[in-house]
């Protein structure tokens, strides 16, 4: 028996967050009764799970984890605006059967470091605001920063939607990118509103990291498969799994 959560991030049914909602707005039902709790306990081999009446298979699947380096005019959401591209378009036909879902998002033009899996787990722990992940980005801008921009941004900005946290900055010699910025939370296009408060424009923005997953040399547009390595890298498996079990 597993708690149904585990069950359903596996299956690649959603995220863990989407599915702790789900549950929470009564749309999940094992063996057709609406179950209440996320441990919910499931046998994998013999019950019935439907969401919204309709079943889901929760047969193991094998899990994948997939680096793409997203290109501009690309969509890092998997179904918003049907009249888009999305990153699940453009990723290698093999992998569209798996209902791989991005980890964190990239706007349309934006490039750089997506991942997509179907591993709901991880997918909560790099994304998640408890857990705090760094993300690092090259920056081209309108202008320069002057010397207390730089401080401004390194202590946080007061934006529409709250205060950001203090991000970490550095100049690069990148062509065209002249800045690294690293930040520790993911409000929406919040790189690109940060540098307008300061009066400059975004030029060019490319995520080049992720916790401790970087981009490297991946051609823009392509995919691989992350090494057993990184994975193991990302999860520190025995460490994460009481933390995602209290959330």
């Amino acid at each position: 028996m597993q708690p149904i959560i585990k069950i359903l991030t596996s299956s690649g049914a959603g995220s863990r967050r989407q599915m702790t909602e789900a549950i929470k707005q009564g749309r999940i039902a094992v063996n057709g009764k609406t179950i209440e709790s996320f441990l919910h306990p499931v046998n994998p081999d013999s019950d019935r799970i439907t969401i919204n009446g309709k079943f889901i298979d929760i047969q193991n699947k094998p899990v994948i984890y997939l680096m793409l380096n997203k290109p501009k005019g690309v969509t890092s959401t998997t179904g918003d605006d049907r009249n888009s591209i999305t990153v699940l378009d453009i990723i290698p036909k093999k992998y569209q059967d798996f209902r791989l879902y991005p980890v964190g998002r990239l706007d349309k033009d934006s490039t750089g470091l997506i991942l997509l899996t179907n591993d709901g787990d991880l997918a909560n722990f790099l994304t998640h605001p408890r857990f705090e992940q760094e993300k690092e980005y090259l920056v081209h801008i309108e202008g320069a920063l002057k010397p207390e921009e730089k401080k401004k941004l390194e202590k946080g900005l007061e934006l529409e939607d709250g205060l950001t946290r203090g991000a970490e900055l550095k100049d690069v010699n990148v062509p065209p990118y002249k800045y690294a910025i690293i930040i520790h939370e993911g409000k929406k296009r919040q790189i690109r509103r940060m540098f307008a408060a300061l009066g400059h424009r975004v030029l060019e923005l490319k995520r080049i990291r992720i916790s401790g997953l970087k981009l490297g040399p991946l051609a823009e547009g392509r995919t691989r498969e992350l090494t057993p390595d990184e994975v193991k890298a990302l999860k520190i498996i025995n460490s994460l799994e009481p933390e995602l079990k209290r959330i």
